[in-house]
């Protein structure tokens, strides 16, 4: 044992008060949103960063215990990461350096852009709940108004031993940025609510265009970022560059801002 004390005396008892006190203000506090993000990869970190910017309460929900998403790797389990013009002003303005491969196209550390992307959004006043699902969507009056979430590791409970219901959360508009899964689009879909596709072949080219052209209100209270506009309209897959979900969330961000001030 030490015999020259470092730290100041706090028990054990204090340490897990102060966890499950803070925890227990944010849910509160966040309980009404301006804006529920689902997903905090590229797409939903750069949509928070911006909302939260513009001062709304804005909330992430990722079903992994980091931010980041797929932009941790760039590909084949390498982790550098591309992006074409004009998407390399956004890492200048997240203070990001790169490096040109070739005209137009750019090559930055994937480890960075996330943590990056991950510290801009929270300094910013965004919140995130990690190892949260969605399990649902609140849906009043014909528009979205909020999620119905659990925690992640309940999806590897065997149904007969457990029974954990979720928690809601209201919120003016939501943003489904998860990708692949378009998991908050899907939840309408299976009930009819909304037609949605099958992503396409990849065409890089191609796809990053349309998925910024196609980041739209989808629902009403229901906006789409990044990989699940392409899921959602059935656009090509663009694969392992990243420039489109930045732009994809600044758009979704702008049309989220205005749907929120108009619902107050």
């Amino acid at each position: 044992m030490a015999s020259k004390r470092i730290f100041a005396d706090v028990s054990e008892a204090d340490i897990t008060s102060a966890i499950i006190e803070e925890f227990n203000n944010m849910i509160k506090e966040y309980s009404r949103s301006d804006v529920i993000i689902v997903g905090g990869g590229p797409a939903g970190l750069t949509a928070a960063w911006k909302l939260a910017l513009k001062g709304l309460k804005t909330l992430i929900i990722e079903q992994n215990n980091y931010l980041g998403g797929g932009i941790w790797m760039g590909g084949y389990l390498m982790n550098p990461v591309t992006f074409r013009a004009p998407a390399h002003k956004i890492l200048e303005e997240l203070g990001i350096p790169y490096k040109e491969y070739k005209r137009n196209l750019y090559v930055a550390h994937g480890p960075l852009v996330a943590s990056k992307l991950a510290s801009k959004a929270l300094e910013a006043g965004a919140r995130a709940l990690t190892l949260t699902i969605l399990d649902d969507l609140i849906v009043r009056n014909g528009r979205v108004e909020g999620v119905v979430v659990n925690s992640a590791p309940v999806q590897g409970m065997p149904r007969q031993i457990t029974c954990l219901d979720p928690i809601g959360l209201e919120a003016k508009v939501v943003i489904d940025a998860t990708g692949h899964e378009a998991a908050a689009v899907r939840k309408l879909a299976s009930r009819g609510l909304i037609k949605s596709q099958m992503l396409g072949p990849m065409w890089a080219e191609a796809s990053e265009d349309l998925v910024v052209e196609y980041t739209s209100e989808v629902f009403p209270g229901l906006v789409v970022a990044g990989i699940s506009v392409a899921e959602h309209y059935g656009l090509p897959r663009m694969g392992p560059t990243f420039g489109a979900m930045l732009l994809s969330g600044e758009k979704a961000a702008e049309i989220a801002y205005q749907i929120a001030i108009n619902r107050k």
